[in-house]
């Protein structure tokens, strides 16, 4: 049997050498990943989390309001009179909604 004859038998990496790119691929993209989420959510580890810096300051008052229509304590007409006065305030209320809700 001549040596010559079969592949890769001359020497050189032979075609494993490509395992190496695609596990340092992997490794980066694995590094990325965890970094993305944990560190890089919002906050990183270096800087504080206290009551000083936070800016939630409760629940929105258009929540408050829905929250106290299901629980009964405002009627339907009461609920639709602050829900506009708070649509012009905020403006988050979904335009061209009609009293039914429908579009």
């Amino acid at each position: 049997m001549d040596v010559l004859a079969t592949p890769w038998s001359g020497g050189g990496p032979g075609p494993w050498i490509l395992f190496f790119p695609l596990l340092w691929a992997v490794a980066v993209i694995g590094v990325v990943t965890l970094l993305r989420r944990t560190v890089w959510r919002g906050r990183g580890p270096w800087q504080r989390s206290g009551a000083a810096d936070r800016t939630d300051t409760g629940p929105s008052p258009l929540s408050v309001l829905g929250h106290r229509f299901a629980s009964g304590e405002i009627d339907e007409d009461e609920y639709w009179r602050r829900l506009s006065v708070l649509d012009e305030q905020f403006g988050t209320h979904g335009r061209g909604r009609g009293r039914g809700g429908a579009t």
